[in-house]
């Protein structure tokens, strides 16, 4: 893996994650992330859209980005796969308190009002 390619992603608020349906067709999402690493980590409502075709397909791509999806860098091929293991999900919900704060655990309570389960997927770059 290129180094480079990884570094783009430091000190970015968003990241635009490129799932794929069944039929082949791109779903593009901006989403908030942590960087452990080589590692980026999403938390994500478990049965959203993007989970469910991350269960079909494991090949993603990534891309810096605003909150709208506005590219601030270049995409990457990777492979992300969900986080099954209670300890890791924690870990990965620790370290995105950390980085968004406040923001972060008030979406929490919204998502826990609403009776949300959350999940979360690990992406690791392949070009």
């Amino acid at each position: 893996m290129d180094k480079t390619l990884l570094e783009q992603f430091n000190g970015q608020q968003y990241i635009n994650v490129e799932t794929f349906r069944k039929s082949g067709a791109g779903v593009k999402t901006p989403v908030w992330f942590v960087k452990d690493g080589d590692v980026l980590y999403v938390r994500t409502v478990k049965n959203s859209g993007k989970m469910k075709r991350l269960k079909n397909f494991s090949r993603v791509r990534v891309a810096p980005c605003d909150s709208r999806g506005g590219l601030k860098g270049d995409w990457v091929d990777a492979e992300a796969h969900i986080i099954k293991d209670e300890d890791q999900n924690d870990k990965v919900n620790q370290l995105l308190n950390k980085k968004y704060g406040a923001m972060k655990r008030m979406f929490d309570v919204m998502g826990k009002l609403r009776g949300d389960q959350s999940g979360a997927f690990e992406i690791h770059l392949t070009a």
